[in-house]
């Protein structure tokens, strides 16, 4: 089995720096790009509450390139009690910011860490420029107000940073990112690019019809990657049929047959694959529909020198698309198959030569100089691309249709966000089942009633909580009991998730989640409103 790791056999081994060695596993996964991003990133955390530091840990960690903790209080013993970025006793009465600050810059030496204790308030009132040397602001339990203040001035201009809402009670919580446009170059789609099988260029047709199968050495005979195998069978089975492909079911089950009658030996594993991918010889290559769909997007109607280089590229790439063969830009990139390190090789040159004569044309397209590295990114990732709109922060509560569509489509989801909800327009004092179940209720069109599952959040009548007791039992309690617990397994948790979709808005890498994230420790489950 060739394998296209195994091609770089020419480079020369080079030791890893120690920047490498640290952040390998995750290098892996969102490369050198994806790194520089998070290290050039700036994130403002307001409050050092457990889910904010369990958070940061989960963004120190991998490297971000400084972080700045707003809170003003002071360590209380219930802070000391909940949060594990703070010294127990020792950190009572001490800045809850800076001692935030202090243990959470030693998990990496790389990373800058500032604690400011100034009032979020006084900087809304005189200082709403504060924000702008930001990435991202993420906020946890915000006081409402506060909260309404802070979206809306984040979200007046789509310069400012994008803003991460987390709301926990006890074993439930919830977040959402608030951002105007958000471009993805590499989704890392699990569907791979097209090899253009069906429609093969030059070299690619040429070099498999000038093996002669019937002639050749049995070794070599077993090495013949499935694509070479493919291409010239269907090249056969065009010329035979009026230059057409399997159309038929029966067609389609002769021209299989033919791909195995073409062994030499029982056992040649290749033309078992090739067998096994025939339908590439019929599923035509085409720009996939998402792709197309991108080509009506408002930008490219509207495009600038001053637009942002995605929609640069973009606009070549519905060009290029325009001529012959109309498809994606042929990435070198191949799948792992059956065979032999010398076939594998001669092969991936094919397509790497065929690639960079595309990649030729497509720059030719651009209007706007753009820097090589994005280029290539971009056309090696062009059938994943993804252009994302989100909402301001809290649209949803004052949209009663939307919210009631979501109680039909999501109940479960839906009834967990209504009860974190009403939390923000009922007072501590007067937080009852009763008083939440009254301002859920009221966020829904006259008439609909509130979902069944809506009771298991929020709590219909007190019960006592006895060991035997269901699970649902439990949670009668969560919201009326504890409507602001910051509870260390919840904290833990959030803080993972929150963390892994920062750093998909910070890389620009996967796809975030789109609308609110909720979060049910009670049963363990996640769920989308």
């Amino acid at each position: 089995m060739a394998t296209s790791e195994a091609m770089d056999m020419t480079a020369a081994e080079v030791a890893p720096d120690s920047k490498t060695r640290r952040y390998d596993r995750q290098l892996r996964l969102w490369a050198a790009s994806g790194q520089s991003a998070l290290e050039n990133s700036r994130l403002l955390v307001i409050s050092a509450s457990a889910t904010s530091t369990s958070v940061l840990k989960n963004l120190v960690l991998p490297g971000i390139g400084h972080f700045t903790i707003l809170d003003p209080a002071t360590v209380t013993p219930r802070d000391a009690g909940n949060n594990f970025f703070l010294e127990g006793q020792s950190s009572i009465g001490k800045s809850r910011a800076g001692e935030a600050v202090r243990l959470l810059a030693e998990l990496n030496e790389g990373v800058e860490g500032k604690a400011d204790t100034s009032s979020l308030e006084q900087i809304l009132d005189n200082n709403p420029g504060y924000f702008a040397s930001f990435t991202l602001v993420i906020a946890h339990n915000l006081e409402p107000k506060l909260l309404e203040r802070l979206s809306t001035l984040l979200w007046a201009d789509d310069t400012l940073p994008i803003l991460v809402a987390v709301n926990s009670a006890g074993f439930l919580g919830e977040f959402h990112i608030q951002f105007h446009e958000h471009t993805i170059i590499d989704s890392h789609s699990e569907t791979a690019p097209s090899l253009r099988i069906d429609k093969a260029f030059p070299a690619l047709a040429d070099y498999a019809a000038s093996l002669d199968f019937k002639n050749m050495d049995p070794t070599d005979h077993t090495h013949v990657p499935y694509v070479i195998i493919l291409v010239r069978a269907l090249a056969d089975w065009k010329a035979a049929h009026d230059g057409k492909p399997p159309q038929t079911t029966a067609e389609k089950k002769q021209f299989k047959e033919g791909v195995l009658a073409m062994k030499v030996k029982i056992d040649e594993e290749n033309f078992d694959e090739a067998e096994a991918q025939a339908y590439r010889c019929w599923t035509e290559t085409r720009v996939p529909s998402e792709i197309t769909a991108l080509f009506q997007d408002p930008q490219l109607s509207n495009l600038s020198p001053t637009s942002p280089p995605f929609f640069h590229l973009l606009d070549a790439l519905r060009k290029f698309t325009l001529q012959p063969p109309h498809t994606l830009p042929l990435t070198s990139t191949l799948p792992d198959m059956k065979a032999n390190t010398t076939s594998y090789i001669h092969l991936q040159k094919l397509y790497k030569t065929r690639a960079e004569e595309e990649k030729a044309t497509f720059k030719s397209l651009l209007t706007v100089p753009i820097d090589d590295a994005t280029v290539d990114t971009f056309v090696k990732n062009a059938h994943g691309l993804k252009v994302l709109r989100g909402k301001k922060y809290g649209s949803l509560n004052t949209d009663p249709a939307a919210l009631a569509s979501a109680v039909e489509s999501s109940p479960k989801a839906t009834a967990i966000h209504l009860a974190i909800s009403a939390l923000a327009t009922v007072s501590p004092p007067q937080t009852t089942v009763e008083a939440l179940t009254a301002a859920a209720q009221a966020l829904l069109p006259p008439g609909f009633e509130l979902p069944e599952e809506f009771s298991d959040a929020v709590g219909e009548v007190f019960v006592l909580v006895i060991l035997v007791s269901r699970v649902t039992m439990l949670r009668t309690f969560l919201s009326a009991r504890s409507p602001t617990a910051d509870l260390p397994n919840s904290a833990a948790f959030l803080g993972g998730l929150v963390a892994q979709e920062v750093i998909k808005m910070i890389t620009k890498q996967y796809v975030p989640i789109d609308g609110y994230c909720v979060v049910d420790l009670v049963e363990t489950w996640t769920g989308m409103v």
